[in-house]
């Protein structure tokens, strides 16, 4: 079935090859975008780039018909003409070229929330561009994400080009090439309940945050900003910081007890469960020790013993939200890091000269669902790899998360062939890890259950009861291919002992435990993210902006992998939550996301949603202007004391970052720079190493005793010794991280020559 569709869709992409050779007529039954231009500026603020320019020569010059496409990511562009081949020409416009003014609101509010959009500073030539090589083509095909974003940057495009061009919307949720010429085969038009979607979004937090921002660099200070995702993301973590304050540790007692078989044969561990069949959990010490006193010497009887056997079915494919979670669980990225990858992994890897292929379905999903044409060949795949047992007889189907959207498939793999292991060498490390992460979770999903044998025994001893579980892996299933990221179970892979109903246990060694209740743990970016998607708030695409901006706010702070709310994201946040309790409030959020969904599933008026909201938004804002009083945030001390007049330091921020100065500024105006140390000595002197950034911004390390010492390095250097010539050692980044020689002239770092061995070398 898939050869058949994949040659219809190239039959497909094959008429339109030849329809773009004849003479350049609009093709019958074409589709044309209705919405208004989009106001373009007057003049552009930056030149287009070297490349770009040269392509839109060439473009502009060339006579022969052809179709356009054009999508966001160059990438992506150059992935898929290598799809089409002639008659098409395959063009990046680099995301969005119209939107918002940066320097105002940008929203007319009393023209009915109408966005006042213009061409993004430095995209004019670039727009120009395309309107050049999309009045010269037959056909364009706007081939942008398939999101609400995607859907944006496709109607702003539609309305900058001529308006009796030929336009037509595709979408692929792969970079493949049965997904591309399908794509061309069945165009449709621009989806404008998703444009007023975005729109929405967009004039929302754009009313919010230029609102609400110049408030808080008044009352705090300069910089901040608010955000209507963002600030309950802040207060998420601030709530729990204050959970974490207030917690009292309650004391509990635990009794584990080693028992035998009267032989003394077959060992094992039973807990204790309480007493005349009701669970109980010792208080105390003197509770505890009534138990071992009445217990003491005594046979256990085993009551009752079941045995059953259990499944364990595999984990849904990803969704945007398990990608990040597992991915900073498993292999420590940071959300911002995992998408960035997975972005690479979905535009096209370079697998050969002639080769470039999108690994990955598209990255931003909320669904689990999976087409059968994939399920197909990852069930060919499964017996190849594994044998028959191990494919079920009817396909996994996974439930979606209650108001999923379901616009696209999971995240998985588009060809299941291409093996991990097989393209290694053409990853990256980060892109290996990732790829093998998103494949093992695939093809898991499409596997039979883990089968599991239970034993549990419930003892009884002067009326107290304990109880003993057992479980063994008969067959292991899905775990054949995912078995490294399956936490085991507690009581997995125990001996299970030959005794059944009736038999007596002697003890060998009863052991009392003090214990005491834990607060709840903090958040890490993992389970940030997990409780956003809980709580439904923001999307599948926000929330590792949302992470890195409260972070680079400085509201959050993160301590190894633990999320930790600063004292300013502390301030800020008691005072949203006392003058604009509706923006930080989790179930109002969640409201409004579930309302502004509504405009693209329902047509819903965008524009009403945003009145609704705006209308006490902005009485609490002139309240707030009037009642709220400045806010002054105590300065850290640093620890160092001023050379100059003997008082103690501290930190302070300023415009390019946080600083060391002199508490009695403008008397003193002694500063100083944070220097981030590395805990090698300097090669040279012994002195402190620290790292710096050069002018345009790449990090090196140099001494700290500079200009009387002149080390300096792009690596940072490691205590170890080079064991060839004894020179310093440096950590290298690129496909890994490893230590090289520090020394340009050591013969580790000489390459060989052709025909020469490395010791030749």
């Amino acid at each position: 079935m898939a050869r058949t569709k994949l040659q219809e869709n190239e039959m497909a992409v094959s008429a339109a090859k030849t329809a773009a050779k004849k003479a350049p007529a609009r093709a019958a039954g074409a589709r044309k975008t209705t919405a208004k231009k989009a106001p373009a500026k007057k003049k552009a603020a930056a030149k287009p780039k070297k490349a770009a320019a040269k392509t839109a020569g060439k473009r502009a010059e060339s006579k022969e018909p052809y179709n356009l496409v054009i999508v966001e990511s160059p990438a992506k562009a150059k992935t898929i003409e290598k799809f089409l081949g002639e008659g098409f020409k395959v063009t990046a416009s680099n995301g969005h070229l119209i939107d918002l003014p940066k320097s105002k609101i940008g929203v007319d509010i009393e023209n009915n929330f109408e966005p006042q959009y213009i061409v993004i500073r430095g995209r004019t030539p670039l727009l120009n561009d395309l309107k050049k090589q999309a009045n010269a083509a037959q056909t364009v095909y706007l081939a942008t994400d398939p999101d609400r974003e995607g859907e944006a940057i496709s109607w702003h495009i539609a309305n900058a080009i001529d308006p009796d061009k030929d336009v037509r919307r595709i979408e692929f949720n792969e970079i493949t090439k049965a997904a591309v010429t399908g794509a061309i085969q069945n165009p449709r038009e621009i989806d404008l309940h998703r444009v007023n979607a975005q729109q929405a979004r967009r004039v929302l937090d754009r009313l919010v945050g230029y609102k609400l921002s110049p408030l808080l660099w008044q009352k705090v200070r300069r910089g901040l900003s608010a955000g209507r995702v963002q600030s309950v993301t802040v207060r998420l973590i601030v709530d729990r910081e204050n959970e974490i304050r207030d917690f009292v540790p309650q004391e509990y007692w635990t009794i584990t007890a080693l028992l035998t078989d009267m032989q003394g044969n077959n060992q094992f561990e039973a807990a204790f469960y309480g007493k005349a069949g009701k669970k109980l959990v010792p208080a105390s010490q003197q509770e505890t020790q009534e138990i071992l006193d009445a217990i003491k010497g005594k046979d256990f009887l085993i009551a009752n013993a079941k045995k059953g056997t259990k499944q364990r079915r595999p984990f849904a494919p990803f969704t945007t939200s398990t990608l990040q979670q597992d991915a900073a669980r498993k292999l420590g990225f940071t959300t911002k890091r995992t998408m960035a990858v997975a972005q690479g992994l979905y535009e096209g890897v370079k697998l050969s000269e002639s080769e470039t292929v999108g690994l990955i379905t598209y990255m931003r999903t909320d669904s689990t669902r999976i087409a059968i044409e994939a399920q197909q060949a990852a069930k060919e795949q499964i017996i190849k790899q594994y044998g028959a047992e191990y494919a079920p007889a009817k396909f996994n189907i996974y439930a979606g998360r209650k108001n999923a959207q379901d616009a696209h498939e999971a995240i998985r793999p588009t060809y299941i062939h291409r093996t991990p292991a097989s393209i290694k060498d053409k990853l990256t490390a980060d892109q290996y890890k990732l790829y093998n992460l998103i494949y093992s979770r695939f093809l898991a999903s499409q596997m039979t259950p883990a089968r599991y044998e239970n034993m549990s025994y419930e003892l009884e001893v002067e009326g107290y009861q304990f109880r003993a579980t057992f479980s063994k892996m008969v067959f292991n299933g899905f775990r054949a291919a995912y078995d490294t990221q399956v936490e085991e179970d507690e009581s997995q892979n125990k001996t299970m002992p030959p005794m059944g109903k009736g038999e007596r246990c002697k003890p060998v060694k009863i052991d009392p435990k003090q214990n005491f209740t834990s607060p709840p743990p903090r958040y890490t970016e993992a389970s940030l993210v997990k409780t956003l998607e809980e709580l439904g708030i923001g999307r599948p695409s926000t929330y590792a902006p949302t992470i890195s901006t409260i972070l680079d706010r400085e509201y959050v702070k993160k301590e190894k992998r633990a999320l930790l709310p600063t004292e300013l994201g502390e301030i800020v946040t008691d005072l949203m939550k006392k003058n604009f309790p509706d923006i930080v409030d989790i179930q109002f959020t969640a409201d409004m996301e579930e309302k502004l969904d509504t405009v693209e599933s329902e047509g819903k008026d965008w524009k009403g949603i945003v009145g609704d909201f705006y209308g006490p938004f902005e009485k609490e804002l002139e309240k707030a202007e009037q009642s709220v009083e400045h806010v002054k945030i105590p300065d850290r001390p640093a620890g160092i004391i001023c050379e100059l007049c003997g008082a103690e330091m501290v930190y302070k921020s300023g415009r390019f970052g946080e600083f060391i100065a002199c508490p009695n500024y403008p008397t003193c105006k002694n500063t100083k720079a944070i220097k981030n140390t590395i805990k090698t000595p300097c090669p040279k002197c012994g002195g402190t190493v620290v790292q710096k950034r050069s002018k345009k911004g790449r990090i090196f390390y140099g001494c700290d005793n500079y200009p009387n010492c002149d080390f300096v390095s792009w690596d940072m250097p490691v205590e170890e010794k080079c064991p060839v010539c004894g020179s310093y050692m440096v950590l290298k980044r690129g496909r890994g991280t490893y230590k090289k020689c520090g020394n340009e002239n050591c013969p580790s770092n000489q390459k060989k020559g052709k025909g020469q061995t490395k010791d030749e070398a």
